[in-house]
């Protein structure tokens, strides 16, 4: 009666197996793939980006249907925008052999991968995440193991499986791209902290960045995004009210980068109130939003799943209240910020803050108030068209991304606005990140250098205290052609 079979193996114990040979394999099929040609690398990736867009209904849909969170149709466009975008803005950048060369400094740049890379997924963002992941690593020549959201692991597999799928019939080496599909924390943290992995690329919650940072191994992490949505009295209150409530509604606030709390400058905030209604915002009573915002909540916190990406009607079902069929989202007039008013925490579902303030100074400050009570470094969004405005909340706010005139949303991945494409936006050191990036393939790619003498050592540098080490070299001595010669043939009679 020999011993157990692997499949009845407890959970934890058959997951930390798994994490262990994917993370072997991909280490194996990595250093197989390292001295890959460029032209080779970017046919991989080009056909694995282009499989992930063609799966992208298919893949918004399982995503939906494993978590119940957010809207499929937006899900859908998360994926192309992870698979077609993405691919867009890195297709062009070398990472193989030579980068770069700087003749006047002497300096040759090569493109090195980092390994293997561990790429934790979240359950907002389950699919999207791994397509960007899976792009971004291997364009750089690493192989990764993605480690799904345990709520998400069907539809993150797929995804991965369709890259991974359209990568090896291209010419990947198999095991370069992998999925766990028997998720624990324990097996989680087996793939973090295995030796054949190299980086760790986190997204998702503070518990599990901060698990990243813990295990000892590099690693690139997000913070959360308390995001503030300042509107001026200089700003197209119209317009801003439109942004503002469509992109708090997309995927129903599953991109943490999505505005929270509105900041308004008092001059135009009943017009920017009766705007945003029109546009589909539904206004709570105190007692109403009190009910919410005791419910979404956790002592510590965090938020009830229950309530994570919803709709606003699903949200009046879980908290006993009334809300109308054409509300898009839900709005909470704030009394202040901090733990004595839970709504004005990050909340990654349509519910959203409003607090006015008299004048930008004002309203700065309640943003920087916002950003410190859970969202550090992440992001702030700015309505207005005085540029001394803009350019006073670029220079004082404690964010990485301010967001000028657009969705928070979409102009913090890059979607909206010129930053770089990504599914993972690092908070810099105020959130706890080594980086303050929006993370594309140079945060996973190594660079090495050859450099070249351009300056010969200091005279001083050639005797030591109380011993004379030989005066520098000049030109009186022997010709480089000479020593070349000499250094040949000790190295010939070496090799003997």
């Amino acid at each position: 009666m020999g011993g157990s079979a692997p499949a009845e193996m407890d959970l934890d114990l058959r997951s930390i197996q798994e994490a262990r040979r994917c993370a072997v394999a991909a280490r194996e099929a990595q250093r197989a793939f390292r001295f890959t040609p460029q032209e080779d690398v970017d046919r991989i990736c080009a056909a694995m980006a282009e499989a992930a867009q063609g799966a992208s209904a298919r893949l918004g849909l399982m995503a939906h249907e494993d978590t119940g969170y957010g809207v499929p149709e937006h899900k859908r466009l998360k994926n192309e925008f992870a698979s077609r975008d993405v691919w867009a803005s890195i297709r062009d950048v070398p990472t193989c052999g030579v980068l770069r060369r700087d003749e006047a400094r002497r300096v040759v740049e090569i493109g090195w991968p980092v390994g293997v890379v561990a790429a934790l997924c979240p359950s907002t963002n389950p699919t999207s995440t791994a397509i960007f992941k899976v792009l971004v690593s291997v364009k750089a020549r690493n192989g990764v193991v993605v480690a799904p959201h345990p709520t998400a692991v069907r539809s993150t597999a797929e995804a991965v499986d369709v890259m991974a799928a359209a990568g090896e019939a291209a010419g990947m080496p198999p095991g370069l791209v992998s999925c766990l599909r028997t998720v624990s924390l324990p097996g989680t943290h087996e793939l973090m902290q295995h030796y054949a992995t190299s980086l760790i690329l986190a997204t998702g919650g503070t518990p599990m960045v901060r698990a990243a940072h813990g295990v000892g191994k590099p690693a690139i992490g997000v913070g959360p995004g308390n995001v503030p949505v300042y509107v001026d009295r200089s700003a197209d209150v119209e317009r801003t009210a439109r942004d503002v409530v469509a992109s708090k509604a997309f995927d129903f606030s599953t991109i943490c980068a999505t505005e929270q709390t509105v900041v308004a400058d008092r001059p135009i905030a009943g017009q920017l109130r009766e705007a945003m209604r029109a546009a589909g915002a539904h206004w709570m009573t105190p007692e109403e939003a009190d009910r919410v915002g005791g419910m979404m909540f956790r002592p510590g916190g965090t938020m009830d799943p229950r309530f994570v990406g919803r709709s606003p009607q699903r949200i009046g079902e879980l908290a006993g209240i009334d809300v109308p069929a054409s509300a898009r989202i839900l709005v909470a007039d704030l009394g202040g910020v901090g733990p004595a008013h839970p709504l004005s925490r990050e909340k990654l579902t349509t519910v959203l803050g409003f607090i006015e303030e008299d004048g930008w100074w004002a309203g700065c400050e309640r943003s920087i108030e916002l950003l410190r009570f859970g969202g550090d470094g992440h992001s702030l969004v700015v309505h207005a068209t005085d540029e001394d405005v803009v350019l006073a909340f670029g220079l004082e706010k404690p964010a990485f991304r301010i967001l000028v005139n657009t969705w928070g949303t979409f102009g913090a991945i890059g979607g909206t606005t010129g930053l770089a494409p990504s599914m993972t936006l690092a908070p810099g050191g105020l959130g706890g990140a080594v980086v303050s990036d929006n993370i594309t393939v140079h945060h996973l790619l190594n660079v090495k250098r050859l450099a070249y003498e351009v300056r010969r050592p200091p005279e001083a540098a050639w005797t030591g205290p109380g011993q004379a080490l030989g005066a520098a070299p000049t030109g009186d001595g022997p010709d480089a052609d000479l020593v070349a010669r000499i250094v040949r043939q000790v190295l010939a009679e070496v090799r003997r």
